[in-house]
């Protein structure tokens, strides 16, 4: 028997036994992928390895046994808590398990005719946006691993399953995939940089006399804490006020400007310039404090190359429109019944992630026969 790579990925092979058995084999090594990435959810925002140590309990540090790991069954039976110390589990690990394992059966259901390298392609481009979707809600950031990483990926899964990009033959699909990128961090880049032309400053207003404290790694006000990593994105990133009183740990002044630009390494109090990285401490009096922000930050950026380097443009210009739109609706529900302010800074990622996940489980034979009728459906090719 012929057990090479064109064999085992043959979808005449793969048909001798039902359809929906491949279904079921989907959603639980969707199920099983679900529980790795739980690990990368958590483990990845901290800077911590995603093999070392293997998966233990945050509470009591006991090892979590393999019946204590299937993915969906043992969070049921543990009835979301710890075996040892009786720890809560959160939620988010049946909700990410149960999640992935359907919708890599749904995307077994919608392209398993066409190719079975597109469906492995397009599970792998899932899992990615599954796990930026969960640390973007929780930390505002998307890894480098994800993005980056995703990138590379993107392009060598169009060339080795050149239907995720519609195409029959490696070199259109890998063109297209380079372009998809190209245009996936180009059009957000320039929404970046239109957004801190426009929307680059924000001004709080605080209550007289409000005292300010300036620590090595983030403002403290009375309602709030503000990470510098938040706050100063450029060399050109300034923050501004007008301070009744300012206390240095070895001066003070009063009725002063100051200007922090920290990427650049400069405090300006007054006239007088000061070299920032000697300021460990520093506190304020102001009613008012101007700080720099961004429209969109540079994870978003390296997100959409990756999406574009799966998608193509076509799905760049797809996940964009589709992510604005749900952007804009589920935050005005938040803002009409209080839930968020106006000025809260808005995680992106998720819209972005729903979008092309929207693209990769079908949108795209719709949005292509609408709009780009002469690109083609991705059901209309096959690369085996």
């Amino acid at each position: 028997m012929n057990f090479t790579a064109a064999a085992v990925f043959d979808l005449k092979m793969w048909a001798s036994l039902p359809f929906h058995f491949w279904t079921a084999v989907f959603f639980v090594l969707g199920s099983m992928v679900g529980s790795f990435l739980n690990v990368c959810i958590h483990r990845m925002p901290l800077g911590e390895s995603i093999v070392t140590p293997p998966s233990h309990c945050p509470g009591c540090g006991a090892l979590i046994r393999w019946w204590q790991n299937i993915p969906i069954f043992s969070w049921l039976a543990l009835r979301g808590r710890c075996a040892g110390c009786g720890a809560r589990i959160s939620p988010r690990y049946i909700l990410v398990e149960a999640l992935t394992g359907m919708l890599f059966a749904i995307l077994w259901i919608q392209h398993g005719m066409v190719s079975v390298l597109g469906v492995l392609a397009l599970v792998v481009f899932t899992a990615g946006l599954i796990v930026a979707t969960f640390i973007d809600l929780e930390h505002l950031i998307i890894p480098d691993e994800i993005t980056l990483g995703g990138t590379a990926v993107g392009v060598v899964c169009s060339v080795i399953a050149p239907s995720i990009q519609s195409q029959t033959y490696v070199w259109p699909a890998l063109r297209s995939s380079l372009i998809g990128l190209v245009v996936g961090a180009g059009v957000v880049f320039a929404i970046l940089e239109l957004g801190k032309l426009l929307f680059g400053r924000q001004r709080l207003r605080l209550p007289e006399g409000t005292r300010m404290v300036f620590t090595e790694t983030e403002l403290h006000l009375p309602d709030r804490v503000l990470p510098y990593e938040e706050v100063f994105f450029r060399v050109s990133d300034t923050l501004m006020f007008h301070a009744s009183r300012l206390e240095l740990t070895d001066r003070c002044y009063q009725s002063v400007m100051v200007r922090l630009k920290l990427r650049a390494g400069l405090l300006v109090i007054g006239d007088e310039e000061v070299d920032a990285s000697t300021v460990t401490w520093m506190a304020a009096e102001a009613d008012q404090v101007t700080v720099p922000r961004e429209a969109m930050g540079w994870g978003d950026v390296k997100f959409m190359a990756a999406i574009g380097a799966f998608t193509g443009w076509q799905g760049v210009v797809f996940t964009l429109l589709g992510s604005s739109v749900a952007g804009l609706l589920v935050n005005l529900g938040l803002i009409s019944m209080r839930r968020r302010q106006w000025s809260a800074q808005i995680p992106f990622g998720p819209y972005l992630a729903l979008a092309a996940l929207f693209w990769a489980l079908g949108a795209r034979d719709w949005w292509v026969a609408w709009f780009f009728p002469g690109v083609g459906a991705m059901g209309s090719n096959t690369d085996f």
